[in-house]
């Protein structure tokens, strides 16, 4: 049986279909190319904020220098210029569009003072320094003390002076942005900028560096508050398959 020809004489039906299904992939791959490029683009910038931001960590761990932060816990304790103790960078890394793409990145980092604090408080306001104390995530030990009648009239609590600190890096590869979450940064609070994708460079990093010593706020002018004036980034649909890395670095 031979093949049937088209009502044209121009070749079969399958030809036809083979001809047009491959013009249909040519337009879709030459679409998804600049998607393809922006996002490998968008990972090599933070592939290399990565490195620059392990290898700044790793010299403050050895400097260890004192910071410009007042920590306000409340009106009856805050923490002075603590110091740079140690820090380390993780990072995760899932299909996104086609690549090994970044999916975020996170730096881990404490900063000390140099004594333990002891604050004496009236009783009644006990049950909010413990409250607060556990939302700041700070290290306490704690003892009444009663008068002569053996009523309890003040709490005394210890504190360890330490701030347990976060910064997160989440890109978002169909808009080309980057949200930077910190968390305990200036003050214990969290704080949420986006910044263009190509925004992420050395003198960005440079700048949230300052931050971190306190030695200037530039970088939290640098990018509005995430998610002001656009949407918030919809969840990811892709399938989770995840790979977790850490820097461990010799002390």
């Amino acid at each position: 049986m031979t093949e049937s020809k088209n009502s044209n004489g121009g070749g079969s039906l399958l030809d036809t279909l083979r001809a047009q299904s491959d013009a249909v992939k040519g337009q879709g791959d030459a679409a998804r190319r600049p998607i393809e490029e922006a996002s490998r683009e968008i990972d090599r910038r933070l592939w290399k904020a990565f490195k620059w931001l392990d290898e700044a960590v790793a010299h403050l761990e050895v400097i260890k220098p004192h910071t410009s932060h007042e920590f306000r816990v409340n009106e009856f304790l805050t923490i002075q210029s603590p110091k740079f103790e140690n820090g380390f960078l993780s990072f995760r890394r899932k299909p996104i569009g086609g690549i090994d793409a970044i999916e975020h990145i996170e730096l881990f980092y404490k900063l000390a003072g140099d004594k333990q604090i002891t604050i004496k408080i009236p009783a009644s306001q006990v049950n909010a320094i413990e409250s607060r104390l556990t939302t700041c995530q700070i290290r306490y030990q704690y003892r009444t003390e009663m008068d002569e009648t053996r009523t309890h009239r003040f709490g005394v609590f210890v504190v360890d002076p330490a701030v347990l600190a976060t910064i997160r890096f989440v890109p978002d590869y169909r808009r080309q942005t980057v949200e930077v979450t910190m968390r305990n940064v200036d003050r214990f609070e969290s704080v949420a900028l986006e910044f263009p994708s190509n925004a992420i460079e050395e003198s960005v990093l440079e700048d949230l560096v300052r931050l971190v010593l306190g030695e200037a706020n530039t970088f939290l002018r640098r990018a509005p508050l995430a998610g002001v004036g656009a949407a918030r980034r919809p969840p990811e649909m892709t399938p989770a398959a995840y790979r977790v890395e850490k820097t461990i670095r010799n002390r």
